[in-house]
C-alpha cells in the first residue's frame, strides 16, 4: 500500500511537471515560462527530493501532504543533498528547482501554507469523510518553505528567494480567504531556531520597509522582534527610531516593536524622548499605544520626569468636541464616540501602568501635587486621580484622596473643572463611578468645611450625567449621610437632595422610597433639618405622580407624631403637617398657572377653606396681604382722562357709584383684560378676567376674617367703576361681526358676575350707605341681564365663559344653540316700550320657569305684529354661567325703605334720598331664593343613575349652598318670613289698589303691563317660596316642631298678636285664615294655584286636615269659576295656564265632599253651556272651561272619576239592604257620569280626547268588574230594577267604547290602537261576568247573544274586508232579558273571542 501511494505521488509529481506550460499563465508577476531542459531537470530534483523526504506536492487548492515528522523530513532532505554526487552544486540545483516550482502562484501559496498530514489508508478524497492519519505525524505541520528554512545549508538561499518573491505580491492586497501573501512570507522568518546570517536578513528587511506599502511595512516592523536575534535589537531600534521621526503612520507598529526589543537604558531613553516629541502629531486612535509605550518604558529614576512631560503634552481637551459643536454637527457623532473610546483606552493604559508599577503611581501623584496654578489644572488630572483611587493599592487610594483634598482646599481644583469633566467625558467618567462616589463621600464627611461643597458638586454632577443605576446609588449615599446624624454632613446632604428634587423632579420621584427611609432616623435631626426633610418629602409625594406612593406613609408618620404625648414628637408632627400643606398649596398654584379655569377653582377652594376653617391669624394675614396686593396688581388700574389701547369696542368708565374724589380714581380693568386675554390665549401665565370674580371672593373672605366682618379696607370696590364700553352697542348687535358679538356677550357675563360677587361681599354690611349701593348693584344686574338677553339672541351658538369651576367643563353645560325666546310685549297703546334707564328698578330679566304669567299671555296672531317684536333669549339655560349668590344676599329682602340724608355745610339736613327695593330686584332675589329652596329643601326621589349621564348637572351653581344643611337653610328662611310676608302684603295691596282704581278689572287703561308682570311674578314667587319652605320634610321631625311653630307664628302674628302662646292647631288655623285673605287679589291662575297649594300645605301641618278640605275646595272652585284676564285685556291661555288649570281642577275634585256630584255638575251643566256658547266663549258657570281648555277638564274629570270609583267598597254577601242600596246608588251615579263623559267623544272627537277616553275607559271598566260586579251579584234579586237600569246605562257606554276601538283601527293611529287590545279584553271579561251574574241568580235564560255591527263614532256601519265578502258573517252581541219579558238590552261583545268571527281579518 505504501509503495502504491508513493508511486501515485511520483506520477502526480511528474504530471504536474508536464502541466507546467499550461499553468504558467497564473503566475502573479507575469513572468514568461522557462522551458529549457536544465530548468526542468532542476525542478525534477526539487520534486524528487521532496517526495523522497516524505512530502507529496498537491495542486488545485489542496494542501501539500506530509507523511513523516518535520524533523525526519528536514534530515532526509539534508542527507539527500549531502550524499548527492553533485554536492555542493546540488544545493543550488535544489533551490533553482524550488524557484522554478514556485513560479506558479498557486504552488507558491501551497508551499507557504501549512502541510496536511498524509492519509494512512483508503481513498485520499475528502468526500468520504473518513480519514485515518499516520500516527507518527502530528496534527499541526509547518509549511514546506518553513521546513526548508530550518535546514541551514538551504536557509540563506531560500531567504533570498522569498525576499525576491515578496515585491511581486506587495500590491496584491488580501487574496481569497483573507490570506495576505506578503504577511505569510514574513511569517516564515519568525521564530527560526537559528538564523545563519541575521545581520543580512535585518538589512534586507529594512530595505523592504523603505519601499513597501504601509500595510507591508507594518507587518515587517511588528515581526522584527520575532525574527531578529538579541544582538541586533539595538541597531534595529535606532533605525526604527529614525523611521518614527519620518513617518507617523508607522507609530503603532514601531512602538509595538520597540516595546518588544531588548534595549539598553540609554537607547530606551533616547527612543522615549523621540516618541514624546512626536506626541502632539500622533493621531487620536494611536495615542493609547504611544502612552502605553511611554509608561511601560519608564524606570524608577526618570518616572517623575516622564510623567510630568506626558501630563503636559497629553491634551485630552483636543480629543473631544465641545457640546455646542457636537449638537450642531450631528454627522460627527461617530467621531465623538471614537474620541471617547480612545480616551478610555488611554486611561486604561495609565490604569494598567499605575496598577503594576508603584513608581508611576507615585510619579502621577507628585506631578499633580506640583501644579500650583488654577489654569494649569486639566481634566486629565481629575481623571488620573480617579484612576489612582480605583487602583487596588490602599496607598494609591489614600494618596489620591489626600491630593484632591489639598487642591480643593487651596482652590486649585474648582467646580468649573469638575463640571467640564462630567459634561465632556460622561462616558469615560461612568467607568469610574464607584471611585467618584467614594471620593464624594470622603469629601462630604470631611471635617474641613472647605472641601465639603466640592463633594456635593460631585454628587450633583454624577446624578445629572449618569444613568438610573447611578441615580439610585447617589440618592442612597446621600440618604446615608442624612441618617449619620453628623450636623454638617446632614445639612449638606439635605440641601443636595432638595436641589436635586428642584432640578430633576421626575428622576428623583423614582427614588422617593429611599428618601422616605429618613423618617426612621428623625430623632437625631434638628427642627430646621426636619423642616427641610418634610419639605423635600412633600415635594416628592405631591409634586410628581411617581412619588405619590409615599403619601400614605407620610400621613401615617405625621398622624402618629401628632398624637404623641412627647413634646419632641409632637413638634415633628406639626412641622411635617405644615410643610405638606405648604407643598400642596405650591403644587396647586404652580399647576394652575397655565389654566385660568384651574386658577379660578384654586381661588374658590382657598376661599372656601378660609370661610369654613379656623386658620391661624398670622396665616390669614399672610394670605390676605398677598391676595390684596395681587388683586390690585392684576385687576385694578388708575383711571386717567383717556384709556389707551386698541380694543374691539371703544373703552369707557361705567357704573361709578361715588362722586367724592377721596375714594381714588380706580377702576376694574375689565375690557382691556378681556381683549388682552383673547389675544394671548396660548401664553403660559396670563391674567384672565375669568379669575376676577373668584379672586375677589377670596380677597373679600380674607378681609372679613382679618377684620371680623368689616370690609372698610376694600369698600371702595363696591362703588368702583369698570372699564367697559357704551352699552348702546347692544341695540345694533345684528350689525356686528361674530367675533364682536361674542366679545360683547363675554364682557356682559363678566360684568354681571363681578356685580354678583360684589353683592355677595357687601350684602351683610350694616351701613346705610353700603346698603343703598348694594341695591344699586342689584339694579345694575337686572338691567345688564336685559341687555345680555338681547345680545345672546343675536349670537347663536355662543358658549359663555365658565363661572362655576367645580363642576363639568363649559362644553358639557353649554346651552343649546336653539334657545327659546321671550317676547317683549307691546303696551296697551300698541307702541313698543323703550329700553329702560340703567338704574331703573322697573326692569329685570324674567326667568322662564318662574314667570308663568309672561308665558300665559296670548301670542300676537298677526304676522305683521310679530315682525316688530324684539326677541330676547331666556337666561334660564345660562344659569351655570353666573356666579352663585350666597344665601346671605337674601337678607336684602329685609330692606324696606332705605334713606340717606345729604347734609349741608352747617350739618343740617339738606335733602333726603330714598331707595326702595323695586319689583325687578325683588323678583331677581325671589327667583334665586326659590331655586335655592327647591334644591335644598325639596326631597327628590332616589333614582338610579342613567346609563348615559345627562348634559347638565343639577348641582351646578349651588356649591356654597351645599355646604349648609337643610335645617340651617330652613331656619334662615323662617327668619326671613316677616320680610316675605311684608312683600306678600305689598303685592296684595298693589293689586287691590289696582282693582279699585280700575273699577274691579285688571286691564284698565292705567295698568302698566310691565309693572303688572313684575308684581305678578313677585306675588307668585313669594307664594312658591313659602310653599317650598313649609313643604320641607324636616318639619315632621320632632326636633323641628319649635321651628315649625315659629314659622306658623309669623303668619298668625300678622293676623293676631300673641301667637307665641297658641297651640300648633291654633297656629295652623290662624295661618290658614291669614293666607286665605289673599284670594281676592291673585292676578293670574298660576298664582291662584300657588296660593291653593300653600293653603293645602299649611293645613296638613297640624290639627284635622279634613276641616280645611271644604275651604280649599271652595277656594279652588272660586278660582275655577273666575274669568282670568291678563293686564293687556286678553284671556289667559297657553301651556302654563293649562298646566295650572289641570292641577287646580284636581285640587278641587280631591277636596270636594262628593266627587261624583261635582263631576256631574261640570259634565252635565258646564259642558252643555260650552256647547251652546259661541266658538270663543266659555261656560257661564265655569269660565275657565273653554274649547281650548276642554281637554284639560276632560282628562281631570275622567281621572278623578276613575279614582273615585276605586274608593267605592266592593259588594259583600253580608251587606244589608240599605248598604246595598247606597252602593248601587253610588255606582248608578258613577256610571251615569261615565256615560256622559264617554258620549262627549261624539262632539269632541280629537285624537287627544279619544286617547284619554280609551285609557280611563278601560280603567273604569276594570274597576267596575272588580268592585261593581260583586255588588250586582248579591243585590240582583233584591234590587232587580236598579241593577237592570245600571247595566242598560253602562251598556251604552261600552258600546261607544267599542265604536271607538273600530274608529282607532280604521285611522291606524298607534297612540290610540295601543289601548285597543287591553280595552277589548276588558269588554270581553265584562260580557262573561254579566253572564256569570245571571247564572248565579238563575236567570241565564235572560242572557242571549245577537249580532252587533261595527260602527264608527258617528254610528255609521263599518264594512270590513271579510264582511264585504260574506254578508252572513256579522259581529255578535249579547243581550240580557229580564224575566218580565222586556226587550233585550244589547251589550257589545268581543266577537273574536266568542265565536271566532273576526271583524279585522283583512
Amino acid at each position: 500500500m505504501m509503495r502504491k501511494k508513493r508511486r501515485s505521488s511520483v506520477e502526480k509529481g511528474e504530471g504536474a511537471s508536464a502541466l507546467k506550460k499550461s499553468r504558467s499563465a497564473g503566475r502573479s508577476a507575469g513572468r514568461q515560462a522557462k522551458e529549457t531542459a536544465p530548468e526542468e531537470a532542476n525542478q525534477c530534483v526539487f520534486v524528487d527530493f521532496v517526495r523522497v523526504a516524505g512530502v507529496t506536492l498537491k495542486q488545485g487548492g489542496v494542501p501539500n501532504e506530509i507523511g513523516v515528522d518535520q524533523i525526519v523530513f528536514q534530515r532526509r532532505i539534508q542527507q539527500q543533498l549531502q550524499k548527492s554526487p553533485r554536492y555542493p552544486g546540488i544545493v543550488q540545483e535544489f533551490v533553482t528547482g524550488l524557484e522554478s516550482y514556485v513560479e506558479n502562484a498557486d504552488r507558491f501559496r501551497n508551499c507557504l501554507l501549512p502541510c496536511a498530514p498524509q492519509l494512512v489508508d483508503g481513498d485520499s478524497s475528502y468526500k468520504l469523510g473518513f480519514h485515518l492519519r499516520c500516527s507518527s505525524v502530528s496534527s499541526f505541520q509547518e509549511s514546506l518553505l518553513r521546513m526548508l528554512l530550518g535546514i541551514e545549508m538551504l536557509q540563506t538561499l531560500i531567504i533570498n528567494t522569498l525576499l525576491e518573491k515578496l515585491p511581486e505580491y506587495m500590491l496584491d492586497g488580501t487574496g481569497d480567504g483573507g490570506v495576505s501573501i506578503p504577511r505569510i512570507i514574513i511569517n516564515q522568518f519568525k521564530w527560526l531556531d537559528r538564523v545563519v546570517d541575521a545581520k543580512e536578513l535585518a538589512s534586507k528587511l529594512m530595505e523592504l520597509v523603505s519601499v513597501a506599502p504601509v500595510e507591508v511595512q507594518r507587518d515587517i516592523i511588528t515581526s522584527l522582534p520575532e525574527i531578529l536575534e538579541d544582538s541586533q535589537h539595538n541597531d534595529i531600534a535606532r533605525e526604527l527610531n529614525s523611521l518614527l521621526q519620518e513617518n507617523t503612520q508607522l507609530t503603532v507598529p514601531i512602538l509595538d516593536a520597540l516595546s518588544s526589543l531588548n534595549l539598553t537604558s540609554s537607547l530606551l531613553t533616547e527612543v522615549r524622548g523621540a516618541v514624546m516629541a512626536t506626541l502632539a502629531a500622533v493621531q487620536l486612535e494611536d495615542l493609547p499605544v504611544v502612552v502605553k509605550f511611554i509608561l511601560h518604558s519608564v524606570s524608577a529614576s526618570d518616572a517623575y520626569e516622564v510623567v510630568c512631560n506626558l501630563r503636559k503634552k497629553l491634551e485630552l481637551e483636543q480629543c473631544v468636541l465641545p457640546p455646542v459643536l457636537q449638537a450642531s454637527q450631528t454627522r460627527m457623532n461617530s467621531q465623538v464616540a471614537a474620541g471617547q473610546d480612545s480616551i478610555m483606552l488611554i486611561l486604561d493604559c495609565i490604569k494598567s501602568a499605575v496598577r503594576f508599577q508603584k513608581t508611576i503611581s507615585e510619579a502621577w501623584l507628585k506631578a499633580i501635587e506640583s501644579v500650583n496654578e488654577v489654569e494649569d489644572f486639566k481634566v486629565m488630572d481629575l481623571l488620573v486621580l480617579l484612576i489612582l483611587h480605583s487602583a487596588n493599592a490602599n496607598q494609591s487610594r489614600r494618596g489620591a484622596e489626600r491630593v484632591l483634598k489639598i487642591k480643593v482646599r487651596s482652590g486649585l481644583i474648582q467646580e468649573a473643572l469638575l463640571q467640564k469633566t462630567f459634561r465632556d467625558y460622561a462616558q469615560v467618567m461612568r467607568g469610574y463611578f464607584s471611585s467618584t462616589l467614594a471620593l464624594a463621600q470622603s469629601l462630604l464627611r470631611s471635617p474641613d468645611p472647605c472641601v465639603v461643597p466640592f463633594g456635593g458638586h460631585m454628587y450633583r454632577q454624577a446624578f445629572t450625567a449618569f444613568d438610573s443605576y447611578c441615580h439610585q446609588e447617589v440618592v442612597g449615599s446621600l440618604v446615608t449621610h442624612v441618617c449619620s446624624g453628623v450636623g454638617g454632613e446632614v445639612d449638606v446632604a439635605l440641601e443636595l437632595l432638595c436641589g436635586l428634587v428642584n432640578e430633576k423632579p421626575s428622576e428623583m420621584a423614582m427614588y422617593a422610597v429611599f428618601v422616605k427611609g429618613i423618617l426612621d432616623y428623625m430623632d437625631n435631626l434638628t427642627p430646621q433639618q426636619i423642616r427641610r426633610l418634610f419639605h423635600l418629602l412633600s415635594r416628592l409625594a405631591f409634586g410628581q405622580k411617581q412619588g405619590s406612593h409615599i403619601q400614605d406613609d407620610m400621613h401615617i408618620v405625621i398622624r402618629k407624631q401628632l398624637s404623641s404625648t412627647v413634646p419632641k414628637y409632637k413638634r415633628i408632627g406639626i412641622i411635617g403637617a405644615v410643610m405638606i400643606v405648604t407643598a400642596l398649596l405650591e403644587l396647586v398654584k404652580s399647576s394652575s398657572e397655565s389654566s385660568p379655569e384651574a386658577a379660578a377653582l384654586y381661588y374658590d377652594e382657598l376661599a372656601n377653606l378660609i370661610l369654613n376653617s379656623t386658620l391661624d391669624p398670622q396665616v390669614q394675614d399672610m394670605i390676605g396681604k398677598s391676595v390684596l396686593q395681587d388683586f390690585e396688581d392684576n385687576f385694578v388700574v388708575d383711571v386717567g382722562p383717556e384709556i389707551s389701547g386698541s380694543f374691539p369696542f371703544p373703552a369707557s368708565v361705567a357704573y361709578k357709584l361715588y362722586e367724592d374724589e377721596d375714594q381714588g380714581g380706580i377702576a376694574i380693568n375689565l375690557l382691556p383684560l378681556l381683549a388682552k386675554d383673547l389675544q394671548n390665549k396660548g401664553e403660559h401665565r396670563r391674567v384672565s378676567p375669568l379669575c376676577l370674580s373668584p379672586f375677589f371672593r377670596l380677597l373679600r373672605l380674607c378681609m372679613e376674617k382679618r377684620h371680623q366682618g368689616d370690609l372698610e379696607e376694600i369698600d371702595g370696590l363696591l362703588g368702583c367703576p369698570l372699564i367697559l364700553t357704551d352699552m348702546d352697542v347692544v341695540e345694533k348687535v345684528e350689525s356686528l361681526s361674530k367675533a364682536e358679538r361674542e366679545f360683547l356677550c363675554t364682557l356682559l357675563f363678566h360684568t354681571i358676575n363681578w356685580f354678583r360677587e360684589v353683592v355677595n361681599a357687601f350684602c351683610t354690611q350694616k351701613d346705610t350707605e353700603m346698603k343703598m349701593r348694594v341695591l344699586t348693584r342689584l339694579q345694575n344686574i337686572t338691567y345688564l341681564q336685559t341687555l345680555l338677553e338681547r345680545a345672546l339672541a343675536g349670537t347663536p351658538g355662543y358658549v359663555p365663559p365658565i363661572a362655576n369651576f367645580d363642576g363639568e367643563s363649559a362644553d358639557s353645560i353649554a346651552p343649546s344653540s336653539t334657545v327659546q325666546m321671550n317676547k317683549t310685549k307691546k303696551d296697551g297703546t300698541g307702541k313698543k316700550k323703550k329700553a329702560p334707564a340703567k338704574n331703573s328698578s322697573e326692569n329685570s330679566s324674567q326667568a322662564e320657569e318662574v314667570t308663568e304669567a309672561d308665558e300665559t299671555q296670548q301670542e300676537q296672531p298677526e304676522k305683521e305684529k310679530e315682525k316688530e317684536i324684539r326677541p330676547g333669549v331666556s337666561l334660564a339655560s345660562y344659569r351655570p354661567f353666573f356666579r352663585e349668590l350666597d344665601i346671605e344676599v337674601l337678607s336684602v329682602l329685609q330692606c324696606g325703605l332705605l334713606s340717606r340724608s345729604l347734609l349741608d355745610s352747617e350739618l343740617h339736613t339738606k335733602v333726603r334720598e330714598e331707595v326702595l327695593l323695586g319689583p325687578a330686584e325683588l323678583v331677581f332675589l325671589l327667583e334665586d331664593m326659590h331655586r335655592k329652596l327647591e334644591f335644598s329643601l325639596t326631597a327628590s326621589p332616589a333614582k338610579r343613575a342613567p346609563f348615559l349621564k345627562g348634559r347638565t348637572d343639577k348641582s351646578v351653581g349651588f356649591s356654597h349652598l351645599q355646604q349648609r344643611s337643610s335645617k340651617d337653610i330652613a331656619s334662615y328662611c323662617v327668619q326671613l318670613m316677616p320680610a316675605l310676608c311684608s312683600h306678600l302684603e305689598n303685592c296684595h295691596n298693589h293689586f287691590q289698589l289696582l282693582l279699585s282704581e280700575n273699577n274691579g278689572v285688571v286691564d284698565g287703561p292705567a295698568t302698566d303691563v310691565q309693572e303688572h308682570q313684575l308684581m305678578s311674578s313677585a306675588y307668585q314667587l313669594l307664594l312658591q317660596v313659602l310653599n317650598t319652605t313649609f313643604s320641607w320634610s324636616g318639619f315632621s321631625q320632632p326636633g323641628q316642631r319649635s321651628l315649625l311653630k315659629k314659622a306658623l307664628g309669623v303668619f298668625a302674628g300678622r293676623l293676631k298678636e300673641g301667637g307665641a302662646e297658641l297651640t300648633l292647631e291654633q297656629l295652623v288655623k290662624h295661618s290658614f285664615e291669614y293666607l286665605l285673605n289673599f284670594r281676592s287679589t291673585v292676578p293670574n291662575l298660576t298664582t291662584a294655584l300657588c296660593l291653593s297649594r300653600l293653603l293645602s300645605t299649611v293645613s296638613e301641618k297640624g290639627g284635622n286636615p279634613a276641616a280645611y278640605r271644604e275651604q280649599t275646595a271652595v277656594l279652588a272652585q272660586r278660582f275655577l269659576s273666575q274669568d282670568w284676564v291678563t293686564a293687556s285685556g286678553e284671556k289667559e291661555r297657553g301651556t302654563k295656564f293649562n298646566e295650572a288649570l289641570h292641577t287646580l281642577l284636581s285640587i278641587y275634585l280631591e277636596h270636594v265632599d262628593d266627587v261624583l256630584k261635582a263631576v256631574e255638575e261640570i259634565a252635565g251643566e258646564g259642558i252643555p253651556e260650552l256647547l251652546n256658547a259661541s266658538k270663543d266663549e266659555s261656560s257661564a258657570s265655569w269660565p275657565t272651561l273653554s274649547r281650548q281648555t276642554f281637554l284639560v277638564f276632560y282628562k281631570v274629570l275622567m281621572a278623578e272619576l276613575e279614582k273615585a270609583v276605586r274608593k267605592i267598597p266592593a259588594g259583600k254577601m253580608s251587606d244589608t239592604t240599605e248598604v246595598q242600596s247606597e252602593k248601587l246608588l253610588t255606582w248608578n251615579l258613577a256610571v251615569r257620569d261615565f256615560h256622559i263623559l264617554v258620549n262627549l267623544v261624539k262632539v269632541f272627537d280629537s285624537r287627544l280626547v279619544l286617547n284619554v277616553c280609551l285609557k280611563y275607559g278601560r280603567l273604569f271598566l276594570e274597576s267596575f268588574l272588580k268592585l261593581g260586579m260583586p255588588l250586582l251579584d248579591y243585590s240582583f234579586k233584591r234590587h232587580k230594577e236598579d241593577v237592570q237600569s245600571l247595566l242598560k246605562t253602562f251598556q251604552l257606554s261600552t258600546r261607544q267604547l267599542h265604536h271607538m276601538c273600530g274608529h282607532s283601527k280604521i285611522h291606524q293611529d298607534t297612540s290610540l290602537t295601543n289601548h285597543v287590545p287591553a280595552l277589548k279584553k276588558s269588554l270581553e271579561l265584562f260580557l262573561y261576568r254579566v253572564k256569570a251574574m245571571l247564572t248565579l241568580n238563575n236567570c241565564q235564560e235572560a242572557f242571549w247573544m245577537g249580532n252587533l255591527k261595527n260602527r264608527n263614532l258617528k254610528g255609521e256601519e263599518i264594512l270590513s274586508q271579510r264582511s264585504q265578502e260574506d254578508d252572513d258573517e256579522e259581529e255578535e252581541e249579547e243581550e240580557e232579558q229580564q224575566q218580565q219579558g222586556s226587550p233585550p238590552a244589547q251589550e257589545q261583545s268581543e266577537d273574536e273571542v266568542i265565536d271566532d268571527v273576526s271583524e279585522d281579518s283583512e
